[in-house]
């Protein structure tokens, strides 16, 4: 009996790379909304005539300012990783992913460092809780990014290194963090 070949193999459905781009969407749609409220808040207070930031608050600038020049590595490394990825280079991806992880560490350090610095404790009014919510979700998010980074090198240097589509996904995340971050930056800590 004569068999019939087997039918070629099914496309790449790209489910990582797909899943993360809706997460970035979601995460998108969530702090964008935190921004807009928060300029809601803050232009509410200025139209009654209150200050917006309490009397004695003061928001260090340059952890701010550092932390927005470190998106800019942190996208750099992480295109560094598809890079090497591709070309099945295995210490350069390693290396690229655990620089990522590293900026993200020390991003959270430096935002830990502005909270020590203002000394607002988060139930002092509506700038005090906007504040903490909307820097504390993205840390959180930087947090996952971290741990993203983590996952993503187990996995490509743990064995499969024909697995590229989880560095890509990384790369995108941390695009969609240095986007989100400008924003944030731009809102919170220059115009206040």
């Amino acid at each position: 009996m004569i068999a019939l070949p087997s039918a070629p193999a099914p496309a790449p459905r790209r489910q990582l790379l797909v899943g993360t781009a809706v997460a970035c969407a979601a995460g998108t749609a969530l702090l964008g909304g935190m921004l807009a409220l928060y300029l809601r808040f803050r232009e509410v207070a200025i139209d009654s005539g209150t200050s917006w930031v309490p009397d004695g608050v003061n928001i260090p600038l340059v952890p701010a300012n550092v932390m927005l020049c470190a998106f800019i590595p942190v996208c750099v490394f992480a295109q560094w990783a598809v890079y090497s990825a591709k070309r099945n280079d295995r210490p350069h991806t390693g290396l690229a992913l655990g620089l990522v992880a590293l900026i993200g560490i020390a991003y959270v350090n430096a935002q830990a460092y502005i909270y020590a610095q203002m000394e607002l404790p988060v139930n002092e009014g509506t700038f005090g809780a906007m504040f903490y919510a909307i820097t504390g979700v993205f840390t959180a998010l930087v947090i996952a990014g971290v741990v993203f980074s983590a996952v993503t090198a187990f996995r490509y240097l743990g064995g499969r290194s024909s697995d590229r589509e989880i560095v890509a996904a990384h790369a995108l995340y941390w695009y969609f963090l240095s986007v989100a971050f400008c924003a944030l930056w731009f809102v919170v800590y220059v115009t206040k």
